[in-house]
């Protein structure tokens, strides 16, 4: 058993550097084709319809499996079920956050709809959770435009409403036997980087490449650009930061020819791995002002800076390498990272 008044205490020393922090959002809308079985159910909800599928059992589950719980064979079996069911079990959601399904507080339920063996998971609207108990009827509320999402029941009620019909749709679609849906997928979150990083982007913003070289170990005297903390090899730390010419030489590269949602430059063009000069590491950046195909390796280019004003902590600070017009390395230069 420890003393803590006589065990040592880890100390760490103030950065040198101000740590920079700011928000961070990705995004990309998840997309995929629902395959035959999940389209027929997609298809109902865009319809005001839905349906389950029923197993060599006789068990109807919604939303409807692909394949046969018992035997594993391919679904067949298209069942409807009805828009009204029974509360299994809940929970109160009190604040709802951003995406969610409804802006007012409500409860994520277990629903288990007439004419179907398993439940669904789906929201019900209540004033108060007071107002909830499982084994409670609900009905289906349905959004007026539907597209073949599970949103377009909006949520569901208490109630057991004899007839519930979804409203007419007004949305025009093309029909066809498959669904293609995109889900938006987003993830925000607040990043502080390292002091590496830190003055890295400070440098990129005032026009300055640094790395940092490290000390000991299996990489000592390497240098990393993008700078790191430790190396990745045996964590010795970097001890020195280093200032960069904007020079270096093509290791290996791609021709993107491909068009693609979101590209800013008109396909050929060349990304291509670049180790600048006096660093042992390559990273990835564009090959502009040359054809494409002349491109190679071994090439020497030099960074092409966006106008002062328009620098940002990024890499984007650097709007592409160009070739110099230099002779070619020799090829025991970048060999190592073909």
């Amino acid at each position: 058993m420890s003393n803590s008044a006589t065990s040592p205490v880890a100390t760490v020393p103030e950065p040198a550097s101000a740590i920079l922090s700011a928000p961070l959002e990705n995004s990309f809308a998840y997309t995929r084709s629902l395959g035959p079985v999940l389209s027929q159910f997609a298809l109902g909800l865009r319809d005001g319809r839905i349906v389950g599928s029923r197993g060599s059992d006789g068990q109807v589950s919604v939303p409807p499996v692909e394949f046969d719980p018992t035997t594993g064979a391919a679904t067949t079996d298209i069942v409807p079920v009805a828009s009204v069911g029974t509360i299994e079990s809940w929970s109160w959601q009190p604040e709802p956050l951003p995406g969610q399904p409804l802006t007012v507080p409500f409860a994520w339920a277990l629903i288990k709809l007439d004419g179907a063996d398993t439940s669904l998971l789906h929201v019900v609207e209540a004033d108060s959770p007071d107002d909830l108990t499982s084994g409670q009827r609900v009905h289906a509320v349905w959004r007026a435009a539907r597209v073949g999402r599970i949103d377009d029941i909006t949520h569901f009620e208490v109630g057991d409403v004899e007839g519930v019909e979804a409203p007419a749709n007004t949305e025009e679609h093309d029909d066809g036997p498959l669904l293609v849906v995109a889900t938006p997928i987003t993830t925000a979150i607040e990043h502080s980087a390292t002091e590496e990083e830190s003055w890295y982007l400070e440098g990129l913003r005032d026009g300055k490449l640094f790395g940092s070289r490290i000390g000991t170990g299996v990489d000592a005297g390497r240098i990393y650009f993008p700078p790191r903390s430790v190396s990745p090899a045996d964590g010795a730390p970097a001890v020195e930061r280093v200032q960069l010419a904007d020079t270096g030489i093509v290791t290996t590269f791609c021709i993107v020819n491909v068009p693609f949602q979101g590209q800013r430059i008109k396909p050929p063009y060349v990304a291509a791995y670049v180790l600048l000069d006096d660093t042992d590491i390559p990273f990835l950046h564009l090959i502009l002002d040359c054809p494409a195909d002349e491109v190679r390796m071994g090439m020497r280019v030099e960074a092409v800076w966006v106008p002062e004003d328009e620098r940002e902590l990024s890499v984007g600070s650097i709007s592409h390498f160009r070739p110099t017009g230099e002779p070619d390395a020799e090829h025991d230069t970048y060999r190592a990272f073909l």
